[in-house]
């Protein structure tokens, strides 16, 4: 089995600047991770934790990081919202109810803006 090897944050942060040259050239993943000598899993880890610039995956402009910011917690209240729709709708399919269950006129006014 091969020894872990620990990458310090700078030595992440140049790998994933080469593998963003690399992904413009058109490279498949596991041509640039093989040329960085990581796995692709790693090379995905790291993108996540976002160790440097992330260029080849569209993120945006400094200047659009409040409208970002907005927007995923709009998106996220949608989520919760949806996701007590549907969990009522469950109960009350598996209560055996032919009705739907009853919203609040308030909640359901909201939901779709």
């Amino acid at each position: 089995m091969a020894k872990k090897k620990r990458h310090s944050g700078a030595e992440i942060a140049t790998k994933l600047a080469q593998a963003n040259e690399l992904a413009r050239r058109g490279r498949l993943q596991s041509e640039i991770a093989r040329t960085l000598g990581v796995s692709v899993m790693t090379l995905h880890r790291w993108r996540k934790t976002s160790h440097g610039p992330q260029a080849a995956h569209g993120v945006g402009e400094p200047n659009e990081a409040r409208g970002r910011g907005d927007r995923i917690a709009e998106l996220q209240l949608e989520n919760s919202r949806l996701r007590e729709l549907v969990t009522d709708l469950l109960l009350g399919k598996i209560s055996g109810s032919k009705k739907p269950p009853s919203f609040r006129r308030e909640r359901t006014s909201r939901a779709f803006r």
